[in-house]
């Protein structure tokens, strides 16, 4: 179930093990980035979450728009 949490939650999941997902395309993925985080761009995310994620671990899913 989805839900917006905040700067220190993210940090809090991350440190107990959450995966951390970046849903821009890859070239911006590549420029700027949260560190550890993996890229699996939005358009491809129902099909690669499977395949990358551990099933088993929460995830944090993001994206920054400049904006």
């Amino acid at each position: 179930m989805a839900k917006r949490i905040d700067r220190d939650e993210v940090q809090e999941m991350v440190a107990a093990g959450a995966q951390l997902v970046d849903v821009l395309p890859a070239g911006d993925y590549t420029a700027e980035h949260i560190p550890g985080a993996v890229s699996i761009p939005l358009k491809d995310l129902g099909r690669e979450a499977m395949r990358r994620l551990d099933a088993g671990r929460p995830v944090v899913v993001y994206c920054h728009d400049y904006q």
